[in-house]
């Protein structure tokens, strides 16, 4: 895959069509070399990364989406973030062992699904995805298809190493998409995930439209970024009381704070702990956690 760590648009010069391919190589290790996943867990994340990075990748917005899956069962809590500079980050929450085949489907009981949208300025969105289909990609497509009106088709993969996703959709302009969206979609279907995670994206988009005129845009390039701080962690310890709080630093000596996505520790002690209750701590600007 040697468009790894990259997302490129496609555009289809004379038809209303788009696509967006993603190659997660070093980024998808990153994320997941702290956790101790097992391999289904792994392959499902990966499929989230490539999919929060394609969706991303549309929109023309400053801040973060985040694509949450959620069930009922074993699998509580997948969920995979992508900023407007193309930094990801994921993580899961699951008990006990689970079948390295399991389909996306399978994995959440009882399952839900969204689209929150996060951006720096303006209000937040959020948009529900139904559980049709018994892969990721299927799920995205009935979503698209529903609240978007616009047929879309999306192929997500992911082994060990790498992950990597495709996503086609009808641009909303008057033509002959409907006929053209027919053609391309069943010459798209054909895709296999070894052909996704192995070929660059010029030869598998000469494999898939030889007879199109498509053409790839310049390459972004993605990393894992986890957006955790010291005083973003100190934070989340408000939502405990002052004396919950006092009564773990008598016990332990610190309050240990650990970022779920990237596990980096975070130890707080008597004066963290003053100031988070302090009419400084809520300061515009204010920084000076100790």
């Amino acid at each position: 895959m040697s468009n790894s760590d990259q997302i490129q648009r496609v555009l289809f010069d004379e038809l209303d069509i788009r696509g967006v391919l993603v190659g997660l190589e070093t980024s998808y290790q990153q994320a997941l070399e702290k956790h101790n996943y097992p391999q289904v867990i792994r392959r499902v994340l990966g499929e989230m990364m490539a999919a929060a990075s394609v969706l991303a990748a549309n929109l023309k917005f400053e801040g973060r989406l985040i694509l949450q899956a959620q069930g009922e069962g074993d699998v509580t809590l997948l969920m995979a973030e992508c900023n407007h500079n193309q930094e990801l980050r994921a993580i899961a929450r699951f008990d006990g062992e689970l079948p390295d085949e399991a389909r996306f489907i399978d994995l959440l009981e009882k399952g839900r699904m969204a689209i929150t949208i996060d951006p720096l300025q303006g209000q937040r969105y959020q948009g529900v995805v139904p559980l049709e289909g018994d892969t990721l990609g299927q799920c995205l497509e009935a979503y698209f298809g529903q609240s978007e009106q616009l047929p879309t088709q999306m192929h997500f993969c992911a082994d060990d190493e790498r992950a990597a996703g495709f996503m086609l959709q009808v641009l909303p302009a008057e033509g002959t998409a409907e006929e053209d969206w027919g053609r391309i979609s069943h010459l798209a279907s054909t895709l296999k995930d070894e052909e996704l995670l192995e070929l660059d994206n010029e030869t598998l988009l000469f494999r898939l439209f030889h007879e199109e005129k498509c053409r790839l845009f310049e390459a972004d390039m993605i990393q894992f970024r986890c957006d955790c701080s010291r005083e973003r962690s100190l934070n989340t310890l408000k939502f405990m009381t002052k004396e919950e709080l006092q009564e773990i630093l008598d016990e332990q000596g610190n309050i240990d704070v650990a970022c779920q996505f990237c596990n980096e520790q975070y130890h707080f002690d008597q004066a963290d702990l003053e100031y988070l209750f302090s009419d400084s701590s809520g300061a515009p600007g204010s920084d000076s956690v100790h």
